[in-house]
């Protein structure tokens, strides 16, 4: 184990020894650094392999440390990078918003922001053992299918035909394609079911990832309203007919941010109506792991006989920022261009990350995880809202979410939710405004409170905070 104490004192003697001496000068060998400071040769090593990569001292085979040698000053006058303003243009749809939203939170302040689970949720120990246990073997690190390994493919076919028997619904392991996460398999699908300048429906409001991706495929999104029980089917019905779509993205479990889900009545008739259009749903199923209350509904991709549910499944969200594995999973010439598409993208997803993803979802650690992750979830969205029936009443949204990540919360009219979140974050407590989540102008001013990015016991101090800046 790296002691960081001693790691320091290392470092700032090479430190100040590299800054004193010339290029060239040898410096004292891990033996005597590790007598000097009471340190293990590991510890040493890894203050060595810092200042390296600062480019202070190098290491030369058989020989030792010696001061690096150190760059020239700059006399060269500052470079012009002005012309490229011009050469790029416009900067897209969506991009400060998504910095914005991947921004780590400032030392100090609670975040109701995110869209990741809190560390102390992450089932890091079993992704680890799987990922090490992976990594030794020889043949992970070969060339596999680029459509991903058929045991990955297989699991995630499986759960789209979760209730189903073998026969019956859903994809088969032919139809799935891996990809790096469920951003990049979204970018993929858009891009191959479309060209620039075609419509893409949306629920409103809905993931703003999808509609940065939209735009950055050139396509004109067209906002379709949902309610508490997900898109309304005649407005999608009349939006088809209206722009001649042929592709709607939507959440129908959980949606992003307002925790939507399809209800079981409006399911045929969003489905009719776009058999009806003769167009495709990019079922984006990212929530299917985050259920709190009850089971969650089968995939519409499992009651889809003729192909035209695309469904997305990522395993991000449920389980750990880096373990950047999802699925496309499609029939037909549609599932054909789905794969063509990763193939052009970038070949084909890691192999130790593929395997080690094969292992932990096909072990007990991984319906362990789902139900410690059900019970965290849980207390974590209640103890956020019974901070808000305690400070900000208001704000309590109408129909709490079963599952997913996030409250919508409505404020009050005419106030400004981007200022809001502005003087929250000042206040000390993280929060995302409702603006950015709509194609179209917004109906009234929302938050997205995150209740999986801070513990039950932080809750009631974030809300007091936010309650600073709203009373």
């Amino acid at each position: 184990m790296v002691n960081s104490n001693a790691t320091d004192r290392v470092v700032q003697e090479l430190r100040a020894l590299a800054a004193a001496a010339p290029p060239g000068t040898q410096l004292p060998s891990v033996r005597e650094l590790t007598g000097r400071h009471q340190a293990s040769p590991v510890t040493v090593a890894a203050a060595i392999r810092e200042l390296v990569a600062n480019g202070l001292v190098e290491t030369r085979s058989g020989r030792g440390t010696f001061v690096a040698a150190r760059p020239a000053a700059a006399t060269a006058p500052p470079a012009d990078l002005s012309w490229q303003t011009v050469a790029l243009g416009p900067r897209r749809f969506g991009e400060e918003e998504m910095q914005a939203l991947l921004a780590l939170p400032p030392s100090g302040a609670i975040p109701l922001s995110g869209g990741y689970l809190d560390p102390d949720l992450q089932p890091v120990d079993a992704l680890g053992t799987a990922l090490a246990r992976a990594a030794r073997q020889p043949a992970s690190w070969q060339r596999g299918p680029v459509e991903g390994r058929e045991d990955l493919r297989a699991w995630f076919a499986r759960e789209t035909r979760s209730g189903l028997a073998a026969t019956a619904g859903g994809l088969r392991p032919e139809d799935m394609v891996i990809c790096p996460g469920g951003q990049a398999a979204l970018s993929s699908a858009l891009r191959a079911l479309t060209e620039p300048g075609d419509t893409l429906l949306v629920e409103s409001p809905t993931y703003l990832g999808a509609l940065a991706a939209a735009h950055a495929a050139g396509l004109r999104v067209v906002p379709v309203p949902a309610d508490r029980d997900g898109v309304l089917p005649g407005q999608l019905a009349a939006a088809f007919a209206r722009t001649g779509a042929r592709l709607f993205y939507c959440q129908p479990l959980h949606a992003n941010p307002t925790g939507a889900t399809l209800a079981p009545a409006r399911r045929p008739a969003v489905t009719a109506a776009v058999r009806e259009a003769g167009a495709f749903l990019i079922e984006d199923d990212y929530a299917r792991d985050l259920t709190i209350d009850g089971e969650p509904p089968r995939p519409l991709a499992a009651d889809d006989p003729d192909g035209h549910v695309i469904h997305l499944r990522s395993l991000t969200k449920s389980a750990a920022p880096g373990l950047r594995v999802a699925a496309l999973g499609a029939r037909g010439p549609a599932g054909a261009r789905l794969r063509a598409a990763r193939l052009l993208d970038d070949f084909f997803v890691a192999g130790p990350l593929q395997q080690a993803t094969v292992e932990f979802v096909t072990s007990p650690a991984w319906p362990r995880h789902r139900r410690r992750l059900a019970t965290e979830l849980r207390a974590r969205r209640d103890a956020l809202l019974a901070a808000l029936h305690r400070h900000l009443p208001a704000l309590v949204p109408p129909t709490p979410p079963s599952g997913g990540l996030h409250l919508w919360a409505p404020l009050p009219e005419g106030a400004d939710d981007v200022a809001v979140a502005t003087a929250a974050a000042a206040a000390g407590v993280v929060v995302f405004p409702g603006r950015p989540w709509h194609a179209a102008e917004p109906p009234r001013p929302y938050l997205r409170l995150t209740y999986a990015a801070a513990p039950p016991a932080a809750m009631d101090e974030a809300v007091r905070r936010l309650s600073t800046v709203l009373t």
